[in-house]
């Protein structure tokens, strides 16, 4: 068995976490933070409403390319100090061949605050 398998959870500690899609409704710069940093804004509509989170987003996004995109992000993790911003969520993502990262998001429009199956 590999290393990366050697920490296994059962099913029932994956869906302890929660991911939900939600739609960046306000994105700015980050200057302050340590590395290269996007300030996001992302509503998970219903209960759950409007989130902060910050993203190492910078080589392929800007603040206004993101606004409406949908993106997906744990939402039940305790807020985070980032810096200045107390982070709610986190916006989820993926290293590109250069390890930048690249956000997962739904490939169609989904509603706003769905859960990931």
């Amino acid at each position: 068995m590999s290393d990366e398998l050697s920490d296994e959870i059962s099913f029932d500690d994956f869906i302890k976490v929660d991911v939900r899609v939600g739609v960046i409704t306000r994105a700015e710069p980050f200057p302050e933070a340590r590395k290269p940093a996007i300030k996001l804004w992302v509503d998970f509509g219903g209960d759950l409403g409007e989130k902060k989170s910050s993203a190492q987003i910078t080589k392929h996004y800007t603040p206004e390319t993101l606004v409406g995109t949908q993106v997906m992000a744990v939402v039940n993790f305790p807020p985070r100090q980032i810096g200045p911003v107390m982070s709610e969520v986190l916006v989820l993502g993926l290293p590109d061949a250069e390890g930048e990262v690249v956000l997962v998001r739904p490939d169609m429009v989904v509603p706003a605050g769905g859960r990931l199956h």
